[in-house]
């Protein structure tokens, strides 16, 4: 039955295919290299175009190599930034633009035979879906080069509050046209393109653009995943994309499914044929199967089973974004239903709303002299904070001009409002480590807000089952990994051999467990296994309730061993019996915990002692 649906669905949807037109060649540019990430290593980079549609190119800006998005994105296929060029009998469109280390290869494919021969010269239109900087970093560039050739009639096409983040972004002169949804703009030759304002996907300036011509929607970051590959649209199978589809869901989607939900309500009555997103494939093969992902992912997360926060962050300053989008995957990952608002982009009524229906509030410090909305929008968070009903957390955005953390803090516990968390600082060193600090103190105020939660439901598990699966032999392990000069370490019982060819492990690890983050497809870790009547002062010292962002290995005696093909070396918990190097393959949701299955890439056995095993009278507390 299962496969006859997924048949019957992939029949209905190949007629979306004939609003498609791929038979023109794929054009590849040169390879360019691009070494602003991590030192000493080079990127390549690439541009490809071709025609999708009647009168539509994509140029799509490949990252073949990047290999993450901040902390909490291991990126195993790299990415790309999706641009679209629409041509009626009347105007011109370019939809959104890339990042600004595709500057040559971007501008050279704008204009050439293979990106369609669009003549900046004459453009009409530049629809910014939003602002973020990966999607318009070139568009003051086009603008420049349009108002050098005497195009001084070009328009910028965005929601209001995208036009004020470029303004305050440009610095410089430019024709704009503010869209609301339902707007409709005559491109000529049945090129009308209606607009859907779709705030905090995931910015708040976000619109989708549907072209009644193609049936094309153009989603920027919206139902995409960070996948790079010679293939335009959707052709590997939902099994092999889902797993990027999911980690960009849950990373950047998920904290805010409400806005998620509004948007697919919107989108009902438009006849859309295929998603052109901002990241990754065209969406068209199994177009309903992402969007019912999408649904389903939503209506879970927003579900009122547990503790609700909501985060009030700060647009285009310090490290306000990146940090907020951490914290909020800590809080996530750990079943805290979370909802995200700019406070450049909020009004007073919404962050009243806001408040009220939240338990933690979470306010990001925005800038301390002439903050503008933010400094509005913060007064209004204070305001309409209440002792009984709300704790909150103040959280520095690391730029060079926040507001006193600790005079925010102030501000909220003369009304009477406490803490749920310390104020949030940088750690000192560097933004990988005070993003990992952020994202542990998400996952560690979750597992306290959740742990009511979760004593009541395992008073209802029957005794006599949950007492005859805790007799189930288990080995005490500590699982330790480390990126970017950050390690980390958890307590494991339940590790298993699961293949021989290769070598294969599977670990189960819980969702609100710190390691959580570094074990993604690709990621390398070590399994150390303790010895019997020899394991109890590592044991204590790791079940210890760290700060976030602490050395975990302080007081530990460790070494790092060095693997081939892997550019970090691993850490071993030395007074271990043994210790496998292994490599994340697969990643499985189960629950409350993920079920990591890893490649084994060399081990040692350290002594030929016995691993020490793990009794249990319940397995209700694991």
């Amino acid at each position: 039955m299962h496969r006859q649906r997924i048949r019957a669905r992939y029949h209905g949807k190949r007629t979306c295919l004939k609003a498609l037109n791929l038979k023109t060649p794929l054009a590849l540019s040169q390879e360019q290299s691009w070494t602003g990430l991590t030192p000493g290593k080079e990127y390549k980079l690439q541009t490809m175009c071709q025609e999708i549609a009647e009168n539509t190119r994509t140029i799509r800006s490949l990252d073949w190599q990047r290999d993450r998005f901040d902390i909490e994105f291991a990126l195993s296929n790299g990415t790309t930034y999706n641009a679209y060029t629409i041509k009626g009998d009347k105007h011109t469109a370019l939809i959104d633009a890339s990042h600004r280390k595709f500057e040559q290869l971007f501008m050279g494919a704008l204009e050439s035979p293979e990106g369609g021969n669009l003549d900046v010269g004459t453009l009409s239109y530049i629809v910014v879906s939003h602002t973020e900087p990966d999607h318009s970093g070139l568009v003051a560039d086009i603008i420049k080069l349009a108002h050098a050739r005497g195009n001084t009639e070009l328009t910028i096409i965005g929601s209001k509050v995208c036009i004020q983040f470029l303004k305050n972004l440009m610095h410089m002169d430019f024709k704009s046209q503010i869209i609301k949804s339902g707007e409709q703009l005559d491109l000529g030759g049945g090129h009308v393109l209606e607009f859907v304002l779709a705030p905090n996907l995931h910015w708040p300036d976000t619109i989708f653009t549907f072209d009644h011509k193609t049936g094309l929607i153009y989603t920027c970051d919206a139902f995409g995943m960070h996948y790079c590959s010679d293939e335009v649209t959707d052709k590997e199978s939902i099994e092999m994309l889902n797993p990027h589809f999911q980690l960009y869901y849950n990373c950047l989607m998920r904290p805010n499914a409400r806005s998620v939900l509004s948007a697919l309500k919107k989108m009902k009555h438009l006849d859309v044929k295929a998603i052109a997103t901002g990241h990754g494939p065209i969406m068209v093969h199994n177009q309903q199967a992402w969007l019912d992902k999408y649904r389903e992912w939503s209506e879970d997360a927003t579900k009122k089973i547990g503790p609700t926060a909501v985060i009030f962050w700060v647009s285009r300053y310090g490290e306000s974004e990146r940090l907020s989008q951490s914290l909020a995957y800590g809080l996530t990952s750990a079943d805290v239903t979370v909802e995200m608002h700019d406070m450049n982009a909020i009004d007073a009524f919404e962050i009243t709303e806001a408040v009220l229906r939240n338990q933690v509030v979470i306010v990001f410090a925005p800038r301390g002299q002439e903050g503008g909305a933010a400094q509005q929008a913060l007064s209004s968070v204070v305001a309409n904070c209440s002792p009984k009903n709300q704790k909150i957390i103040v959280c520095a955005s690391l730029g060079e001009q926040d507001e006193p953390v600790d005079a925010m803090v102030s501000r909220f516990v003369q009304l009477g409002v406490q803490e749920a968390l310390p104020a949030l600082r940088s750690m000192g060193s560097t933004i990988e480590k005070d993003l990992v600090a952020y994202e542990e103190s998400g996952r560690k105020l979750g597992k306290a807000l959740a742990s009511k939660k979760k004593q009541d439901a395992k008073a209802k598990l029957n005794q006599k089952t949950v007492e005859a699966l805790g007799k189930m032999s288990h080995g005490r392990y500590i699982v330790t990994a480390q990126r970017a000069g950050i390690s980390t370490a958890e307590v494991a019982t339940w590790v298993m051999p699961a293949g021989t060819e290769p070598l294969t492990i599977a670990v189960a690890i819980a969702k609100d467990a710190s390691i959580a983050s570094f074990l993604q497809v690709k990621d390398t870790f070590v399994i150390n296994g303790l010895e019997e009547g020899n394991y109890l002062d590592i044991m204590k010292h790791f079940q210890q309730d760290f700060a976030a962002g602490a050395d975990v290995f302080n007081g530990i005696d460790t070494a790092e061993v060095a693997v081939q093909g892997e550019e970090e070396r691993s850490v071993v918990v030395k007074g271990g019996c043994l210790y496998m190097v292994c490599r994340v393959v697969s990643r499985m949701d189960a629950h409350d915990h993920y079920i990591v299955t890893a490649e084994l890439l060399q081990g040692n056995l350290v002594k030929d002692v016995p691993i020490a095993a793990s009794h249990r009278k319940t397995a209700a507390y694991y």
